[in-house]
Parts: C-alpha cells; sequence; structure tokens
C-alpha cells in the first residue's frame, strides 16, 4: 500500500491515506506519485496530497519489520512518514513531527527533533524536564 498525507492550513498534515500500489501504476507499470495524487483528488476533492513512506524514518528505509535496514535506500524519502500534525516542509521535502519542547533542535539530517542532552544511554527510562533541561529518572514502583 501507498500511503498519502493532506495537507492544510500552514503545511499540517490533516489527514494520511492508503491507497493499493496498482492504482499508483502507469502504462508501463511503474508507480508514480501524481497519479495516486489525482486518485485522491477525483475521490475526495481538490487538495494537497504528498506521497509518504511507511518504511521511512530519520531519513533512511526500513523493511517492513521497521527494525532492519532496507538494502534500496533509495526508497526513502520526505525523511519520515506522515502523521496527523506533522508538518512538511516544502524546502527539505520533509515531513516533521511536532516540536515536543521548546528547547529542542531540529536535525536537519533526520529532520526529528533533538533534545540539548543526549538521552542517557544507561538501560534506564527518563523523561525530559524541560525547565531544568534535565533527563529526569522515572522510579518504577514495581
Amino acid at each position: 500500500m501507498a500511503s498519502f498525507a493532506k495537507i492544510g492550513l500552514n503545511s499540517k498534515v490533516i489527514e494520511v491515506l492508503s491507497v493499493n500500489n496498482e492504482v499508483l501504476k502507469d502504462s508501463n507499470g511503474v508507480e508514480q506519485e501524481n497519479i495516486g495524487i489525482d486518485f485522491l483528488t477525483k475521490l475526495t476533492g481538490w487538495a494537497i496530497w504528498k506521497q509518504t513512506s511507511y518504511n521511512t524514518k530519520a531519513g533512511s528505509h526500513y523493511l517492513s519489520d521497521n527494525s532492519s535496514l532496507s538494502n534500496t535506500q533509495e526508497k526513502a524519502f520526505r525523511k519520515n512518514f506522515a502523521g496527523i500534525g506533522y508538518t512538511y516542509d516544502e524546502d527539505r521535502d520533509a515531513f516533521i513531527p511536532k516540536k515536543p519542547f521548546n528547547s529542542w533542535i531540529l536535525n536537519e539530517t533526520t529532520c526529528l527533533w533533538e533534545s540539548p542532552i543526549p538521552y542517557p544511554q544507561d538501560n534506564n527510562r527518563y523523561n525530559w524536564n524541560e525547565q531544568n533541561q534535565s533527563w529526569d529518572l522515572i522510579e518504577d514502583n514495581i
């Protein structure tokens, strides 16, 4: 299945729909984004649609198990799979998730937000504390 994001005001994703891959094929059997956009326009009325890849995250394409990198990275596009509330950045041709905290910085390579202090790598769980600009350990009460 191919996925398409409907872009609303302020370039926000307001809907994501799936289309059968067969619908996207041209007369030579090659999938074309514009054919999917035409199909969705006829189905739902005019809107701005952009194809998005379910298997793309942080600019990399993954196999359908979503944990193994694909050997065909040319399938990676628009940096991230679009979700409702994401922004489509036309200059980067990328889907960018909502900024989780004011202090976080956009990684230009992945188009994901990163904390100003790296997440601790000690196998514990943490929550970001925006006020203190720190990672707070989650105390499990089990």
